[in-house]
């Protein structure tokens, strides 16, 4: 990758051993827009990096999953605008190479009258002072900023240097587009493996398994290439890739987007009541690295808000896991986790709790400080409620007696309504009894 500091992605012609040694991803890198596989709603004719190409450039945020051509895209972008091309990484930068990056981008100017394209790689691991440090060398044109991120950029950037650039989203890469990817690279595999043939099956079972991701596709082919060519073999066989594949097949960054996606689709497969997608949602997150412990507490709180009264074993099984998961650890601890993925998303589903903590949220807000009913105050320091009765439910049929339990301001919505699912059925059955049982004027 290019050194900190600043070096032009596509002209360091004069270290051609670090060409030679460097992935197979970047040796294959698209030239032109055109080479630039999956992003054509990017690089069509009416795409606006072709539209920044031919036209004028302006600093933007590159955004999307990795591997999707962000990098080789502001590489494209800078040549074809005849710009100096540095690059700053966020993650081992600060504000100090920001002000170095662009006294060498106004030198440029002075000297060559040539423009400077600074690329920031993950930008938003740069913090809030050191992106605002960006603003006036963005704001008077010292650099065109291309910042590049995998996440979204309206949560993880400042609004004010979101403001001052163009977002441009890069989306995961279609199988068809993957498989156009590593054909171009297969038919150019005389430059970095030079053994044989390839199973024709191979190349669309990469396509299929990289996950909308070409630089890992073309680094599963290179692996793939390596395990053959240590065989001495003259064909890649899928036998090859699957042992390759169980390597990679299911890395995710675990504090990204992706991760908080397939959290996501765990909830709302729950939630919708699809054991098998809920498992298999279940099965990439602990597969992909994603720490258990988050996962069981996500499988805590939904046993409450998704299915709640409806099935309270819910919530006990779900602590099961738990308690099994501090109890044996992975991987035995997978078996009452994928037990309690599969009793959540099959239980009876009732919003009831949540419903009713959102209602009581608004009262809260409207009456803060209403009174406890003399009847149901603590006695012991109070000699002059001591006369008050209070009525013992447990003394009356169905150990239920109406007095009030609440303010009066109550009266106007109930807090709680049960759903019409799973045990609230019975639930509403004994609220409608006992409110049978309620006489017309309340006690007190």
């Amino acid at each position: 990758m290019p050194k900190k500091g600043g070096v032009d992605l596509f002209t360091d012609a004069g270290n051609r051993d670090r060409e030679n040694a460097a992935p197979l991803a970047w040796r294959l890198r698209p030239r032109t827009l055109d080479e630039l596989s999956g992003q054509e709603h990017l690089t069509g004719p009416k795409g606006i990096l072709r539209n920044l190409m031919e036209h004028r450039l302006r600093s933007a945020i590159f955004y999307g999953p990795a591997g999707t051509g962000k990098t080789t895209a502001a590489g494209i972008l800078s040549g074809a605008g005849r710009l100096a091309l540095m690059t700053l990484s966020a993650v081992e930068s600060g504000a100090s190479d920001i002000r170095k990056a662009a006294e060498r981008a106004r030198e440029r100017w002075a000297s060559d009258g040539q423009g400077t394209l600074l690329f920031v790689d993950e930008i938003h691991r740069f913090n809030k002072a050191q992106q605002d440090v960006l603003l006036p060398y963005v704001e008077d044109g010292t650099v065109v900023l291309v910042g590049a991120t995998t996440e979204n950029p309206w949560a993880a950037l400042n609004s004010a240097l979101v403001s001052r650039c163009l977002l441009v989203e890069f989306k995961a890469l279609s199988q068809m587009a993957l498989v156009t990817l590593l054909n171009r690279a297969w038919n150019r595999h005389r430059e970095w493996w030079h053994e044989g043939g390839i199973e024709p099956s191979v190349l669309d079972n990469i396509a299929v398994r990289a996950g909308g991701d070409g630089r890992l596709a073309l680094t599963i082919l290179e692996r793939v290439a390596w395990v053959a060519d240590a065989e001495t073999t003259t064909e890649i066989s899928m036998e090859h890739l699957n042992r390759v594949w169980q390597d990679s097949a299911h890395y995710h960054d675990t504090s990204g987007d992706r991760h908080y996606d397939m959290t996501s689709a765990l909830i709302k497969s729950i939630r919708g009541s699809d054991p098998d997608a809920a498992l298999y949602w279940m099965g990439r997150l602990l597969v992909g690295g994603d720490d258990p412990r988050y996962l069981v507490r996500r499988l805590l709180v939904h046993a409450s808000e998704d299915i709640g009264l409806a099935d309270s074993g819910a919530m006990q099984v779900a602590s099961a896991a738990w308690t099994a998961l501090n109890a044996v650890g992975l991987p035995e601890a997978r078996i009452p986790i994928a037990h309690a993925v599969l009793y959540l998303a099959l239980a009876p589903k009732s919003n009831s709790v949540v419903v009713a903590l959102e209602k009581l949220d608004r009262i809260l807000e409207r009456w803060p400080n209403l009174e406890v009913p003399d009847h149901l105050r603590d006695r012991h320091y109070r000699p002059d409620i001591r006369d008050v009765v209070y009525q013992y439910p447990h003394d009356y049929p169905h150990h239920f007696v109406s007095q009030r339990y609440g303010p009066p301001e109550l009266d106007v919505e109930p807090l709680y309504e049960p759903s019409t699912e799973g045990a609230e059925v019975e639930i509403k059955q004994r609220m409608t009894l006992r409110k049978s049982l309620e006489p017309d004027t309340k006690p007190f």
